[in-house]
């Protein structure tokens, strides 16, 4: 069973992969990739990933290209919020195709592996639309970030 504490849900490995899986990602297009863990979420998770995209200043990203990845423990939910003009570039069917992989990976407790894949899910599509630039530099860390 798994802990609700967000700095104890992933083991060291796993943290490793989805952090290696996001730099990974990242190194094909300009856009950013977050993965946040959370352990309460009281209100709507789209607000609440909202709020902390703001919080973290992801939205102060050059091209405003950086999408957040959010896990909830204790409610076992995830949500995927992109910053402005993501969402359209990229279409709603992509969006529930990463969803319903993620969805998949978590019931089988391969959180790591679900983050990985849909980290790679996410930075294959982004690149069509924001391809990685000669100047380009990491602006958000990969880091997995406690909430």
């Amino acid at each position: 069973m798994r802990s609700n504490d967000p700095q104890e849900f992933l083991s060291l490995d796993e943290k490793a992969i989805v952090e290696q899986a996001i730099a990974q990602a990242e190194s094909c297009t300009s856009a950013e990739i977050k993965f946040v863990i959370a352990r309460y979420c009281w209100s709507n998770i789209s607000d609440k990933a909202a709020r902390i995209f703001k919080k973290l200043g992801l939205h102060r990203t050059d091209q405003r290209n950086c999408v957040l990845i959010l896990l909830v423990t204790a409610n076992r939910e995830f949500f995927i919020y992109g910053d402005c003009g993501i969402h359209e570039r990229a279409g709603q069917a992509h969006w529930d195709d990463v969803r319903n992989r993620m969805a998949e990976k978590f019931q089988q407790d391969a959180f790591a592996d679900g983050i990985a894949e849909a980290a790679g899910m996410i930075g294959q599509k982004l690149a069509e639309h924001f391809p990685r630039r000669h100047d380009d530099v990491n602006e958000i860390t990969n880091e997995v970030d406690y909430q």
